[in-house]
């Protein structure tokens, strides 16, 4: 558990990888689609809620629901800095953002569960969750366990 701890929250944040390359390859392509849709949610017109999710816009409220997709966005964009941050300075820190990324996937699907909305179709982040879940935990393990293997970029 030592082990873990020392590796999940190092006593110095660097460019030091640990683990397998792919930890960190897979990571980026996270990074990528989330900058994707971080900018579709606050500079697309219905901020995707309509166009991508399939909700119902031409209602009262849909203003509302569009800002809230926007403000989803932005929260988004941040988290993403912060991801684009640790891969280019501080890859040392890539196993606890797969922690991370654990976490607010659990986050999203749990708010999809007890929050439920009607959608003419099933939006693309319903499928994606189960990706990133699965993704993410592989990754975790994967870097948790080739711990050792330090890479120096």
């Amino acid at each position: 558990m030592k082990k873990i701890f020392e590796i999940m929250l190092p006593t110095k944040a660097d460019n030091t990888l640990r683990g397998s390359k792919w930890t960190l390859y897979l990571f980026i392509l996270v990074a990528v689609i989330g900058t994707v849709r971080s900018c579709i949610h606050i500079f697309s017109p219905d901020g995707g809620a309509g166009s991508i999710a399939g909700m119902e816009m031409a209602v009262t409220g849909a203003n509302e629901v569009i800002f809230a997709f926007a403000l989803w966005g932005a929260e988004q964009l941040v988290y993403v800095l912060i991801q684009w941050a640790v891969i280019l300075r501080y890859r040392s820190l890539v196993p606890l953002m797969w922690g991370v990324q654990i976490l607010e996937t659990l986050g999203r699907m749990l708010v999809g569960r007890i929050k439920p909305v009607s959608f003419a179709y099933t939006p693309p982040g319903a499928y994606q969750n189960y990706i990133y879940l699965a993704l993410a935990v592989l990754m975790l393990a994967l870097s948790l366990w080739s711990g050792r293997k330090v890479i120096r970029e």
